[in-house]
């Protein structure tokens, strides 16, 4: 620095300025260093910087599955507003397992992230709280975790009972859900911490409109969904109202209907959770809960950066607003209106 100083004529706390923007300095004088700089080879030391300052800068981001509609989306939009704040972000994949989240808070510690955003599955509170003491972090999602670290989630049930309502509000008598672990093992699958309260809210409105419910569970994915409504057309009564606890899922569960010649919405109306692009653009587009991915994000954010600035902060927990976007996937033939 003090050689680019002594190349440009000014001093060497100018230089630094130009270079860091702690304080401002003039566009003329920036731009003369920053050209002395690119002339000279001058290269900043990450790595010493870092020492001193006690921050590398980066992030760490850890989602159960990077090959998701919802996961993929939301990595990107946390990168883009990280770097909006002025980090560099590293996504990682967990695989919704343990071992996995284990990994993404180890490899946060070892490479000096300053801090995590995770979506955690298969950790217990108690681990979570236990391993944020080792690198300041944000949990998104479903567990809840009594206050004991910085969370933002959603209103599963809430969201999953508007969704239930709207086919009760169009005709529904016959309701079905999608995704719903059950049995001795539901509750330790990893995407029952999500799913379980979804499934609440569906059979609190299934129960107090007196309607019959069934329930299908086949896995995660698009495939499943397709399994899914295969089941779903072998019950003694055909469900004329389905809730899929992601629009993964009701994706499946659309062209499985699709291959055995059942009509959406004419025959049995379909609602998804999440509302991804790609709801808007199906035949039929698919109706769909909206988290606001927004608020999810910017609160992620200054979250993270609030408790990277103060570690002994105490703990905050935002819940996310949703919307119920309805599209063609529960508007009966008679009610075609131009879809959002």
């Amino acid at each position: 620095m003090r050689d680019v100083a002594a190349e440009a004529g000014v001093s060497p706390m100018t230089v630094s300025n130009a270079l860091n923007g702690k304080r401002p300095v003039s566009e003329q004088t920036r731009r003369l260093v920053m050209e002395t700089v690119e002339r000279m080879g001058y290269q900043v030391n990450v790595a010493a910087r870092s020492l001193r300052q006690r921050r590398t800068g980066v992030v760490g981001i850890a989602v159960p599955i990077l090959d998701s509609h919802y996961y993929a989306r939301l990595s990107h939009r946390l990168v883009r507003a990280f770097a909006r704040a002025g980090l560099a972000s590293v996504v990682e994949e967990t695989r919704a397992s343990r071992e996995g989240e284990l990994a993404a808070f180890r490899d946060s510690r070892l490479n000096a992230y300053d801090g995590l955003v995770i979506a955690s599955l298969g950790l217990s509170e108690r681990e979570i709280d236990a391993l944020s003491r080792e690198v300041p972090v944000v949990v998104l999602g479903e567990q809840e975790l009594h206050r004991t670290v910085d969370r933002v989630g959603m209103p599963n049930a809430e969201s999953a009972a508007a969704a239930t309502r709207l086919l009760v509000e169009r005709g529904c008598r016959r309701l079905a859900i999608v995704g719903a672990p059950q049995g001795p093992d539901g509750a330790t699958l990893p995407e029952a911490a999500a799913f379980l309260p979804r499934a609440d809210g569906f059979h609190d409105v299934a129960a107090a409109a007196g309607l019959s419910a069934a329930s299908v569970h086949e896995g995660v994915t698009q495939e499943a969904g397709v399994r899914c409504a295969r089941r779903l057309l072998e019950l003694p009564e055909r469900p004329d109202g389905v809730f899929c606890v992601t629009d993964t899922l009701a994706f499946g569960v659309l062209r499985g209907l699709a291959d055995h010649a059942v009509r959406v919405p004419e025959d049995v109306l379909v609602v998804g959770f999440d509302d991804v692009e790609d709801a808007r653009y199906l035949v039929p587009s698919l109706s769909s809960v909206a988290p606001d991915l927004d608020v999810l994000v910017g609160e992620a954010v200054r979250l993270l950066t609030r408790r990277i600035a103060d570690p002994a902060a105490p703990a905050q927990e935002v819940t996310v607003p949703f919307t119920v976007v309805e599209r063609e996937s529960t508007r009966r033939p008679h009610d075609r209106r131009p879809p959002p």
